[in-house]
């Protein structure tokens, strides 16, 4: 078997089924020869190439929506609404400290420094320290300030980093793009149509009115009532939109031997307590690919 450089694309409660992904490919006997990662892929590739995927996942799995909300340090301040920091200490009691460069599998994550503009690879180090940079969107979880840099999510600019795998003859590139077109297949169903708003209703108790969710306003001169943004529905959907289109341009600049794509609509950003469920969509998503990747791995 040829072996699979893993490219793991961010969005958030998404990126759980980036697990089901994996052990498949693990189940198949396909080692892993490096791994690519940004945001929460960088997450789930970091924890795995670490080798604790297995008490992660199970962690993850169960997880309830009281849980989710409380993980999450609220501040208000004008950089974001959440520190980050609480969730990984919850990382580090299951794991304890964790440097990259001792992990039997090559492993970056990617980031953005705010200050200089330019992507930062963390190639060694503490892990959490490299993810809590990775995942902090803007606007939303506060920057993750470092002696040398101002880190925000590595998504702004390289939300699938394939650029950074390294074409070899004897390995395959296999991407999972998160962020892909709508598929029936691969969707949750609704649950109290919390879908349609960028944050689940639990969140809107925290955050000030103003950047709430979807609200209508009457219109002064015809007095009818005309549908609005708030500050966090416009920020959600520019980010959203942006990566849409950078990882189309991604994909097609660095075209990978293997490509999975899920539907960004699949599950929103904060549905971590819905783990089981997009769980299964990535044992699907792998079934659908298996024989693929199978034949694509095959030793010539």
């Amino acid at each position: 078997m040829k072996k699979v450089q893993l490219v793991l694309g961010s969005g958030g409660a998404r990126g759980i089924a980036h697990i089901a992904i994996i052990e498949g490919l693990v189940k198949d006997g396909i080692e892993i020869e490096a791994i690519y990662g940004c945001s929460m892929g960088a997450v789930i590739g970091g924890i795995f190439a670490a080798g604790h995927l297995e008490e992660y996942k199970e962690w993850l799995l169960s997880l309830t929506k009281n849980d989710v909300f409380d993980l999450m340090d609220f501040t208000l301040t004008k950089e974001g609404f959440i520190k980050g920091d609480k969730i990984f200490d919850r990382h580090r009691e299951m794991t304890g400290e964790l440097l990259i460069e001792e992990f039997d599998i090559p492993f970056t994550a990617v980031a953005l420094d705010i200050k200089s503009g330019k992507e930062i690879y963390f190639t060694k180090g503490d892990l959490y320290q490299a993810l809590r940079g990775s995942v902090a969107i803007p606007g939303f979880i506060i920057p993750h300030r470092t002696k040398s840099y101002v880190l925000i999510d590595g998504g702004v600019t390289n939300p699938l980093p394939l650029n950074l795998a390294i074409r070899k003859e004897k390995s395959v590139v296999l991407a999972i793009d998160l962020s892909g077109p709508k598929d029936p297949l691969f969707i949750l169903k609704d649950i109290n149509n919390e879908e349609k708003n960028p944050v689940p209703h639990w969140f809107e108790r925290i955050i000030p009115s103003y950047v709430q969710p979807t609200r209508k306003e009457k219109k002064d001169d015809k007095k009818e009532e005309e549908q609005t943004l708030s500050l966090l529905q416009l920020m959600e959907t520019t980010f959203i939109l942006s990566q849409n289109k950078l990882n189309e341009l991604i994909i097609d600049k660095y075209e990978p031997e293997l490509l999975i794509r899920l539907p960004r609509k699949m599950a929103q950003t904060l549905d971590f307590f819905r783990a089981k469920e997009i769980y299964g969509l990535g044992v699907k998503a792998y079934k659908k690919h298996r024989k693929q990747i199978l034949e694509k791995t095959e030793s010539n």
